[in-house]
């Protein structure tokens, strides 16, 4: 597929969505564009480009089932409170101080799985406390780059101030340049600016789903390459470098994973940590790679947090991306961050 096939397929507009902006009925599942294009455009259902600015309009219909079934999902024991379309859970009536029971914390992960990012207010946890919660749900990973809180190594602690400004305000998934990156992060707030600063998830599950099945056949057979020098390599002492290449060299992960405990396609790659795809020209490369990456942007596929002090967010880091609001400069904004290992994406 060449760069100038992309950018005409991503402008194509099919009977279909004609018909859909008209107002008649249509099926997600059947809102594929014509065959007569053989790349075929981004979108599915039900959405059209209507401009040249590649901007999508209309309805994205296949989320609808999937809202349907969280809106109406109960729990034995805490409520939840849907924030986005089909993603974000509002966890309540749950004290993450206390030493949960197995039955919780199944449950727990089982509403992670549904939402795929669980929040939780007034929770003012200790560092040790934290920890003990979030090896409940795995091992725990110890970042390379980024500085760990005093004497615990397993939280990140991310201090971001007038002297230290925050980079994370683009959408990514945490570590995707390890061999095994994280399953998922438990993030506690310790302090929030007044205004802003705000985290935004992405579902990736409806993202891909949301896909034209001309896409989804083009780039369920591709693998990306990821690399922590897309983002970390000013990090790395100059005397240090050689000796974190060799501990960690560039991974390369198939563009489109599988769930490993709900089953789902989840769209993986992102503009952070993703050099190029293999196997296909570099411009075409990275012109698919933005044309996918850009499709996070809709709000419709979207969650916002606003942080207060103890705070936390649980999300689960294979099925979604998150993008922080760097809005508040020259206020501060504290948190700590620890990570569970998961699994090599298949």
């Amino acid at each position: 597929m060449s760069t100038k096939t992309i950018k005409e397929a991503t402008k194509n507009t099919s009977k279909k969505d004609a018909d859909n902006k008209n107002g008649n009925s249509v099926n997600a599942k059947d809102n594929s564009s014509d065959k007569d294009d053989a790349d075929g455009p981004i979108l599915g259902s039900g959405r059209s480009y209507f401009n040249d600015y590649g901007v999508a309009v209309g309805p994205i219909t296949h989320i609808r089932e999937e809202r349907e079934q969280l809106l109406s999902a109960k729990w034995n024991n805490f409520s939840v409170q849907l924030m986005g379309a089909t993603i974000g859970g509002l966890v309540s009536n749950i004290d993450l101080r206390e030493e949960l029971s197995d039955e919780i914390i199944a449950e727990l992960r089982s509403a992670l799985l549904a939402y795929k990012v669980l929040f939780f207010r007034d929770q003012p946890i200790s560092s040790e406390q934290h920890v003990a919660f979030a090896k409940r749900f795995g091992e725990l990973e110890v970042h390379p780059f980024l500085p760990g809180a005093e004497g615990v190594p397993e939280l990140v602690r991310f201090e971001k101030s007038a002297e230290m400004g925050g980079y994370e305000n683009g959408w990514h998934s945490d570590v995707t340049w390890r061999e095994v990156p994280s399953m998922g992060a438990i993030l506690h707030n310790i302090e929030a600016p007044a205004v802003g600063g705000d985290t935004h998830f992405a579902d990736m599950c409806a993202i891909y789903d949301g896909l034209s099945d001309e896409m989804k056949e083009r780039i369920d057979s591709l693998y990306a390459v990821h690399d922590y020098i897309q983002a970390f390599a000013v990090l790395v002492p100059e005397d240090k470098k050689e000796e974190m290449r060799k501990q960690y060299p560039p991974v390369t992960h198939p563009v489109v994973r599988t769930h490993p405990e709900t089953g789902r396609k989840i769209l993986y790659l992102n503009r952070f940590f993703v050099s190029h795809i293999e196997g296909i020209p570099k411009e075409e490369s990275t012109e698919l790679i933005d044309a996918l990456c850009r499709e996070a942007d809709y709000q419709e596929y979207q969650c916002h947090f606003k942080w207060e002090k103890d705070s936390i967010a649980f999300w689960d880091n294979r099925a979604v991306q998150h993008y922080a609001s760097s809005d508040y400069w020259p206020e501060v904004r504290i948190g700590e961050r620890a990570s569970i290992i998961g699994d090599r994406p298949v």
